[in-house]
């Protein structure tokens, strides 16, 4: 792509989400390319969709309320293996869900920094911190393909169905590359394509912003981890995730092309 096809991509995904951000809580971003509230329905609240993505209830009762609005495909914490003292970035931060429990796992003396493209993102993430008193948690606004993170400086880097989104996917991860310490480790929840997406899907900027048509195969993610440098890279689909991408366009059949993966890499010491 170009870099004025790129803008627009991203423009049209920061559209989208700018409108979740100010819509009511519910999660109507799972669904059909249509923001509007009646579209949630397929998918239920924003818990009961985090619930089949694979959230406990404790940690869905541990963030404060309206930071969680039913986002993603998986659950980065679960792979994440956070410890107490670590600096973590979240990639795609939106209003804060998952910087809100790391910063439970890497207590007083770690750090959470939640990076998001959108405005409206940053502010809802920054209000929720603000009023819950997360005094390790810091959310700025920028692209992840150009992250306003220093060089070596975050432990683990995680992300929840974002990077999909990017129209530069290798930038990404070479930006991941940068800011991770030696040693430090990327575990990222993502789609990846299990079939040939239809040709009406590929070009669709709506199925786009929906996680659909950016998604790549795990053999392209594994060779952009690799020229990034990363090593030990495991890209685990989940066949069970089926049972909720086929809520975020009804009727389309997009779990027969895509699948829900754990991913994870090492930066070399």
């Amino acid at each position: 792509m170009s870099q004025v096809q790129n803008d627009e991509v991203r423009q049209h995904v920061r559209n989208r989400y700018k409108q979740i951000a100010i819509q009511s809580t519910a999660a109507a971003s799972c669904c059909s390319p249509s923001t509007s509230s009646t579209s949630s329905s397929c998918c239920g609240t924003p818990d009961e969709v985090s619930a089949k993505l694979g959230y406990s209830s404790e940690e869905l009762t541990a963030v404060p309320e309206g930071a969680n609005l039913g986002l993603g495909c998986g659950n980065p914490q679960a792979i994440a293996s956070l410890q107490p003292g670590e600096i973590v970035l979240d990639l795609g931060s939106g209003a804060g869900f998952d910087c809100f429990l790391a910063s439970r796992q890497v207590g007083e003396t770690g750090r959470v920094y939640g990076v998001d493209m959108t405005p409206e993102m940053v502010s809802r993430a920054r209000s929720n911190a603000l009023k819950n008193s997360y005094e390790n948690v810091e959310f700025r606004l920028g692209e992840i393909e150009h992250l306003p993170i220093v060089d070596k400086s975050v432990d683990v880097i995680i992300s929840n169905c974002v990077i999909n989104l990017s129209p530069d996917k290798q930038q990404v991860f070479n930006e991941a590359y940068r800011v991770l310490n030696p040693g430090g480790r990327l575990a990222i929840s993502d789609v990846v394509t299990t079939a040939e997406l239809p040709a009406e899907v590929k070009g669709d900027m709506e199925s786009l912003a929906s996680c659909i048509s950016g998604a790549s195969t795990v053999e392209e993610v594994r060779e952009m981890l690799r020229v990034s440098g990363f090593v030990d890279i495991v890209i685990e689909p989940k066949d069970d995730s089926s049972k909720f991408i086929k809520d975020w366009v009804p009727g389309a059949k997009v779990e027969d092309y895509i699948q829900s993966a754990a991913i994870r890499a090492v930066k070399l010491k």
